[in-house]
């Protein structure tokens, strides 16, 4: 008898359909799955049968085909034990119900319960979209499938729960969230910059890339707070709104880093992968492509400490994303396309001994070992920085001040404030903050008065600046205008902007 019953799969983030047919039919005993299964569905046939009989059903010892349609499509991961199971179920007649509305996900365990499974957040909400009215999932993945609003959630914690249900003989199970559940702690304990001695000029650099959503490298000599001012930038960055924090949850859904204890992610990501980091880490990849670093910083921060130590094919592949925000990895099944719309921040020694410049501790490289480290970060990766400032070394009077700085709570309010101007300003559009402009909107919003462009001409002349660092100083002299509450970008905005610019320390 063909039975025939209806799962997700999830290619990129996005999902996709599944028919989980199967025929029983009369022969020697065998168990083959079709269309083009990966080990992990393979593997569900020594799951399915233990489930089947372990929650007290009968195992049909005749010939079994699954096919997993389309078979053009490679399915992946522990998803399809569910439906399998239940398709088996209605094939060999012990079990009879009507589940053309039903969508089934879930890993089984060989006791027959419903075990957490990847990318249930894609696969519900396109199951919902399909006009499926019952979405069959883990009981442990209600809460992530409860942010799809208006879906069919029918939690399961086992397969003998599952047959009763689709009998009859017990009302729908609902998701009903525990409202004395505690939040999830954050990922990154926020650092207030209150307690950060002195680098005020940093600081002011810090607060323009947050508010313009800009690029930053930091540059100076060891202890002189770079990785610490970094990761201050979680607590004055501003929260992301429903869209923004679904876009994230579902990338670290479909990656399986999506906390069991919390639905949404609210924070934005702070990643901070290591200079040893391969190029599929980074940008993604695999022979199944997957979400690398820069995905897993969508709408966040992707700090690079020690930048000039990561590899250069390593840094030459950020350049495509940091223009496009996206990134598209091919293989010879297709394409995949996931977000990459983060923020950059780099932190650097001026050279291998990190003491080039300082003037309290003398430098022990060569010049040529100096110019040739520095030389690891290319000139088309710089151009792409908007923000180039010195973390120079902290004098003892200021590490001993007991006054406390400016509070991270009145920063994020001037932030906030900021990009709220701009969602107004590029409403209708899908930029967000002033670093996503194009030429385009660089010209129609970025007007500049007569004094300020002779000092922009100027600076074209003698910093022989590109067209993308033209424009990006426009955008940088927009965010600080933005700051001030000012329409046009005056000739103090440029010049604030200019000074920011990359430039070489030897």
């Amino acid at each position: 008898m063909l039975a025939k019953v209806t799962s997700c799969a999830v290619i990129g983030l996005e999902g996709i359909i599944v028919a989980v047919e199967v025929d029983i039919s009369p022969g020697l005993p065998s168990f083959t799955i079709v269309g083009l299964p990966d080990t992990a569905v393979q593997e569900a046939r020594e799951r399915v049968r233990a489930a089947i009989r372990n929650s007290g059903f009968t195992f049909p010892m005749r010939r079994i085909i699954v096919n997993l349609a389309p078979a053009d499509i490679k399915k992946a991961g522990p998803v399809y034990d569910l439906p399998i199971a239940v398709a088996i179920l209605l094939s060999s007649e012990q079990l009879s119900a009507d589940v053309s509305q039903a969508v089934f996900l879930g890993e089984l365990s060989l006791d027959g319960s419903l075990r957490h499974t990847n990318g249930i957040l894609p696969m519900g909400a396109l199951a919902h979209q399909q006009g499926f009215s019952q979405i069959i999932l883990p009981s442990s993945d209600a809460r992530e499938a409860s942010l799809i609003e208006g879906a069919g959630i029918i939690p399961i914690t086992s397969l003998v729960q599952l047959v009763s249900f689709l009998k009859g003989e017990i009302s729908p199970p609902e998701y009903q969230p525990d409202e004395s559940e505690p939040e999830a702690p954050p990922d990154s304990p926020s650092i207030d910059l209150a307690y950060i001695k002195g680098q005020e000029h940093v600081k002011r650099a810090l607060e323009v890339a947050t508010a313009g959503g800009h690029n930053v490298i930091m540059y100076g000599p060891p202890g002189s707070g770079k990785t610490i001012l970094a990761r201050s930038l979680i607590a004055i960055l501003p929260p992301m709104s429903n869209d923004e924090a679904l876009e994230v949850t579902k990338i670290y859904s479909v990656s399986g880093l999506l906390p069991p204890n919390r639905s949404l992610i609210r924070q934005r990501p702070f990643r901070t992968p290591h200079y040893t980091i391969s190029s599929a880490g980074l940008v993604g990849g695999g022979h199944w492509p997957r979400p690398g670093e820069i995905s897993l910083s969508h709408r966040g921060v992707l700090f690079l400490d020690e930048l000039p130590e990561f590899g250069h094919s390593l840094l030459e592949v950020l350049r495509q994303p940091l223009e496009d925000k996206l990134v598209t990895i091919s293989r010879a099944q297709g394409s995949v396309t996931f977000p990459a719309n983060f923020m950059l921040v780099g932190a650097m020694n001026p050279c291998p001994c990190g003491y080039h410049g300082d003037p309290f501790r003398q430098c022990t490289c060569p010049p040529g070992l100096v110019a040739r480290y520095q030389r690891r970060i290319s000139g088309p990766f710089l151009d792409r920085v908007d923000i180039f400032v010195e973390v120079p070394h902290i004098d003892y009077e200021k590490l001993t001040d007991d006054r406390l700085g400016e509070a991270s709570e009145r920063v994020q309010g001037r932030v906030e404030a900021v990009r709220r101007l701009q969602r107004r300003r590029f409403s209708g559009t899908r930029l967000v903050c002033n670093a996503e402009m194009t030429a385009t909107e660089v010209r129609e919003f970025c007007r500049v008065e007569e004094q300020a462009q002779g000092l922009l001409k100027a600076a074209m002349k003698q910093l022989y600046l590109s067209a993308r660092a033209f424009h990006r100083v426009l955008k940088l002299a927009r965010t600080i205008a933005d700051l001030e509450n000012g329409d046009i970008i005056k000739a103090s905005h440029i010049a604030e902007a200019i000074q920011y610019r990359p430039r070489r320390t030897v």
